[in-house]
């Protein structure tokens, strides 16, 4: 298998025509399709036990169960990455979905349509878990596949696979966010479950036909086959930096929780409920298009000054649209920040593969994503009240509305604009503190020192870069 590439000079384009490339575009595409069936049904049971109960509450508790879980799980679900084949977890994950989801559409055929109509049924949200159990089996391809780019993508060019990944994830949520509604329309839960069944079992012969090449994963018989976190964090612990990177992206988290408890009351006082869907649905493009940028251009060489340096981008840009009550200044705001955030994902992802074992990727990316998604809805259920109790009647008729009242302006927008403002700021600054740190230097150092080996499942492998002097050519060429 090749693995050619650097991190320094101009990068080939990837060619998804051939070889290891070819399978990994087989993968993303499967993928995709994976994660709308996950998604359609996770949005599909939310905006169906609105419209059955009525009840708010419940909405709320299913978006908290699924981010719960996702958190929860994420370490376990890079053990069983790291210890199997990744073709076979993501079959199994594939099958236990579609198993669980033909449970749920019998369940729903079985029962009349009154006994999923009380929000306090335990009918109705043990039908709720065992869905959610379903989409929540599918995060495994999420943890699998920054490792599959380890696999098979020359490490010049993860940084654009990376991207590749992101914009297929900018699709899914595209196709998911018209699909879900208009199948819950017609069909409610019965056409969803079965779409799901349908797509899960295409996936898993489309599987069944893609040939990775890789080796059987090292076993040792010890506790580090399991799950494993003493070792997980023996392992983060050990790349000078790599700690404070992870803290870096939870605590951009804690602040982009304040996105998920405000942004819709934000835009809602500016427009109708319909037009901010529509604006959503074309803001969501963004993603995709960031993605594809990446894809095409890459992350240059340094790609944790790139992480650090987006990062400053989106908390100015969090500050400066709401200085103002206008949705074109909302909207400008926001479209930077899916065109960028493509950048940031791919940015981390790029460093792990780069700095951390092979052998041990899934775990540290399980891990990852267990500590960032447990930060999001934390800020989430503590600021809302928080805003509401506090910052509102400060910036309503008390000291905030007297102070900067007269250019701000005041009311319920306001206060949450100037919750925006303080987080942009507070964004900014650590931003712009994590780049003059010693965490900082040392990550980069590693990230440089660390080209000189290749990460690959036989272990670490001079590239050609690093073991040929640049002064001798013809070793180069042989």
């Amino acid at each position: 298998m090749s693995h050619e590439g650097t991190t320094t000079g101009t990068a080939p384009a990837l060619d998804l025509r051939h070889g290891t490339q070819r399978v990994f575009a087989h993968l993303v595409a499967g993928t995709l399709t994976v994660s709308v069936v996950n998604f359609t049904i996770w949005f599909a049971v939310t905006f169906w036990v609105f419209l059955e109960t009525g009840s708010v509450l419940a909405t709320g508790i299913i978006a908290g169960i699924f981010l719960a879980a996702t958190s929860l799980t994420g370490i376990w679900f890079g053990s069983l990455v790291d210890r199997f084949r990744k073709r076979t977890v993501m079959q199994a994950s594939a099958a236990v979905s579609a198993a669980i989801y033909l449970g749920c559409l019998a369940i729903l055929l079985s029962t009349p349509a009154a006994g999923f109509r009380d929000p306090a049924s335990p009918l109705l949200w043990g039908f709720v878990v065992l869905l959610m159990a379903g989409v929540i089996t599918g995060n495994l391809r999420t943890v699998a596949m920054p490792t599959l780019v380890t696999l098979l993508i020359p490490a010049g060019l993860r940084d654009r696979a990376n991207g590749l990944v992101g914009t297929a994830t900018g699709v899914s949520f595209l196709v998911t966010s018209v699909l879900s509604g208009l199948l819950v329309a017609v069909d409610g839960m019965r056409s969803v479950l079965l779409l799901g069944i349908v797509a899960l079992a295409a996936s898993l012969l489309h599987l069944a036909r893609i040939r990775v090449p890789e080796p059987a994963p090292a076993r040792t018989g010890g506790a580090g086959d399991g799950v494993d976190l003493r070792g997980t964090l023996r392992i983060v612990r050990g790349v000078p930096g790599l700690p404070a990177l992870i803290v870096f992206s939870c605590v951009n988290n804690l602040l982009g929780g304040v996105f998920m408890a405000l942004m819709d009351p934000y835009g809602l006082t500016m427009m109708s409920v319909q037009a901010w869907g529509l604006l959503w649905g074309a803001l969501s493009t963004g993603v995709i298009v960031g993605g594809l940028l990446v894809a095409r251009t890459g992350l240059g060489a340094q790609p944790v000054r790139t992480l650090l340096l987006v990062n400053a981008v989106l908390w100015t840009t969090t500050m400066l649209f709401p200085l103002q009550a206008s949705i074109v200044l909302l909207t400008i705001g926001m479209v930077v920040f899916m065109l960028l955030m493509p950048y940031a994902e791919a940015a981390e992802q790029t460093v792990l593969q780069r700095v951390v074992p092979y052998g041990r990727q899934g775990r540290v990316f399980g891990f990852a994503q267990s500590v960032e998604q447990a930060a999001s809805p934390l800020t989430a259920f503590l600021l809302a009240p928080v805003t509401e109790l506090w910052v509102v009647p400060f910036m309503t008729d008390g000291a905030g509305a007297r102070l900067i009242g007269d250019w701000f302006g005041t009311g319920t927008a306001r206060a949450i604009a100037l919750v925006f403002v303080v987080t942009g700021l507070i964004g900014l600054v650590l931003t712009v503190t994590a780049l003059t740190s010693g965490p900082y230097r040392r990550l980069r150092a590693a990230y440089r020192e660390s080209a000189t080996v290749e990460q690959t499942p036989a272990g670490t492998v001079p590239t050609p870069a690093a073991a040929c002097p640049a002064t001798d050519p013809a070793c180069a060429a042989a």
